[in-house]
């Protein structure tokens, strides 16, 4: 990537356009790009970049669909800096403003001049011509009446447009795909083993409301530099989507209780059920992975979760001690596709072929999760994905298999109307959410919560 970019160019855009280099010509992922690059920029700038970046990502699909047009060429003809400088410029012509065109245009060209390979003379042409025409008119040009043209009018791969389209039908894709380009929600969990909500609000700097069904939860009205904040060093809070909190309260752990949490890290959910046992009990976070677990312990730490204990190990595999734990969280890896507010690039690096290859695993690892759970105790199993072959399919197939188990009412404070979450698009049997991120304003999770007999 280019070390020495014109500097005249103002350092949001500079930022942005490295970012976007990373995540398409290096497989970064933007969030991490994002904070490397940031690094120096005063907060003003550093929001700016945030928003040029994580936008322009996102928005790749429509904005390659009107480079192509504009250009009149395919985008992989296009020299790697000519394309970062056009997609960055038409992003902020098209859909942020503020900025005047000139300016736009001006640092888009100094930026595709970064390799001193020729193409600015194009970015210079087609940026001019897209501010000559308008974002209201250019952007009035798409439809979303079927899942193709929804796919490039909302910026999604054609194939996620179609799963939704045909799960959801064709409003709530709309509606999900459009969602999933707004800011997402910024949550806390205020840690009970430390604080409340409402104290926690009172020594925040930035106003908040709360979730009538998650005292726990404060959902944050302005941006705020959460860990350096001195809430965080002394583990007061945490970051966590309200759709995540969800799951640890389906789950409903006991103090005094044994709980097994699979595929544990980072450890948001782990903490979450410590927190819900008043820190009595014993919480078994399995990880993998060695490193994350190490992160976990001290997430657990850090947060004065002293009743969670790490184990390093294959959460796909049954556990020697068999049926002993009173409550199982199987968490597992999923697709995400639940989180592309907040993942900007994983909706390029989501593949259909991979959650089909994931299903298997999750159903290894709700399996393994049953055989550990003894008579009469209580299974959730979670995603933070929007994928019937990951959430509904693995159930229904584990339900056939395992006849000792039963789909389990939900508590009631958390079903619906009384949380106003989890309302499903469809009719569902009892036992099952599923959180639509443009419905429920949260990232789009599916729970459902289990007995055994």
């Amino acid at each position: 990537m280019p070390t020495h970019l014109h500097a005249t160019i103002a350092p949001a855009r500079r930022c942005a356009f490295v970012v976007l280099r990373r995540t398409f010509e290096q497989g970064a992922y933007t969030d991490q790009a994002l904070r490397a690059e940031a690094r120096g920029l005063d907060a003003r700038d550093r929001s700016l970049a945030m928003r040029l970046a994580n936008g322009a990502v996102q928005r790749k699909g429509t904005l390659d669909h009107f480079i192509e047009r504009l250009a009149e060429r395919p985008t992989d003809r296009l020299d790697a800096p000519v394309l970062a400088a056009l997609r960055l410029g038409l992003y902020e012509l098209l859909y942020l403003g503020g900025a005047p065109d000139h300016a736009v245009v001006a640092d888009a060209v100094e930026l595709a001049k970064a390799r001193r390979r020729g193409g600015h003379g194009l970015v210079n042409a087609v940026l001019r011509r897209a501010a000559r025409e308008g974002s209201h008119r250019l952007l009035a040009t798409l439809s979303d009446a079927t899942p193709e043209q929804a796919a490039v009018k909302h910026s999604h791969p054609e194939w996620i447009a179609r799963l939704w389209w045909e799960e959801l039908g064709a409003e709530d894709a709309r509606a999900l795909m459009a969602q999933d380009n707004e800011p997402g929600e910024l949550a806390l969990r205020a840690n009970t083993l430390v604080t409340d909500a409402p104290a926690l609000a009172r020594a925040l700097p930035v106003p908040t409301h709360c979730d009538p069904a998650l005292p726990e939860a404060l959902v944050l009205d302005a941006p705020f530099d959460l860990h350096a904040s001195e809430q965080w060093r002394r583990g007061a809070v945490t970051a966590q989507s309200r759709a995540a909190m969800l799951v640890a309260r389906s789950l409903d752990p006991r103090p005094g209780e044994r709980v097994l949490d699979l595929c544990a890290a980072p450890g948001g959910k782990a903490t979450h059920l410590a927190a819900l046992m008043d820190g009595r009990g014993e919480v078994l976070a399995v990880e993998r992975n060695p490193r994350r677990a190490r992160m976990l312990e001290l997430t657990a730490a850090r947060l004065h979760a002293g009743n969670v204990r790490v184990e390093v190990s294959d959460a796909q595999l049954e556990r020697h001690e068999g049926g002993r734990f009173d409550r199982v969280l199987a968490d597992p890896p999923c697709s995400g596709l639940g989180t592309l507010q907040s993942r900007p690039d994983l909706r390029w690096r989501a593949t259909a072929a991979a959650i089909a290859e994931m299903a298997h695993s999750q159903a290894a690892i709700l399996a393994a999760g049953a055989a550990a759970l003894r008579p009469g105790g209580v299974l959730v199993y979670s995603t933070c994905t929007i994928s019937p072959t990951e959430n509904e399919q693995v159930i229904a197939a584990f339900l056939a298999s395992h006849p000792d188990f039963s789909l389990d009412e939900i508590p009631l404070a958390l079903s619906p109307p009384a949380a106003g979450l989890g309302m499903p698009a469809a009719p569902r049997e009892p036992g099952v959410m599923l959180m639509l991120p443009h419905r429920e304003r949260t990232a789009g999770f599916f729970i459902a919560r289990l007995r055994r007999g």
